[in-house]
């Protein structure tokens, strides 16, 4: 079993869209329209208070659980820290996994990521992050297809 953490900036978007497709919520083999993402129950979702949070997500169909992570601007600090955590509590370190979904995120995620999470504008902001997500949807699911052969 491991445990796969996707994390970005905010924790609710790239990185949620990843953990959704791992865990089959939405299809890894063709783009979802604007509906399907939103019913994703932890897309777009977290407040501020969340951020640095590693949260479970569910468990895939190979028994490894799925967690995202808002990591804000420090991932120098914040992965090596959970790095350090893991090595402290003397687990193996095959059995954690970090995968980073920022480079997925475009102009139009940072948008209206920024409009719905930070300033609280969600009916300004949620359309616009959705259909940024859309457009990054192929990269996002080509990570989640990468992290898949890595942990088999």
């Amino acid at each position: 079993m491991m445990h796969i953490i996707y994390h970005c900036v905010g924790g609710c978007h790239s990185s949620c869209t990843a953990a959704a497709i791992h865990l089959n919520m939405l299809p890894s083999d063709y783009v979802p329209n604007e509906y399907d993402l939103l019913k994703v129950p932890f897309f777009d979702a977290l407040e501020k208070k969340d951020a640095g949070k590693i949260i479970y997500r569910g468990t895939d169909e190979w028994g490894n659980l799925i967690y995202t992570l808002g990591r804000q601007f420090v991932p120098n600090i914040v992965l090596s820290s959970i790095i350090d955590m893991w090595k402290i509590l003397e687990n193996s370190s095959e059995q954690l996994l970090l995968v980073n979904t920022i480079p997925c995120v475009n102009t139009l995620m940072r948008i209206g990521g920024f409009s719905s999470r930070r300033l609280h504008w969600v009916k300004f902001g949620r359309p616009i992050v959705a259909k940024g997500t859309i457009q990054a949807y192929e990269n996002i699911a080509q990570v989640v297809e990468e992290t898949k052969k890595i942990i088999h």
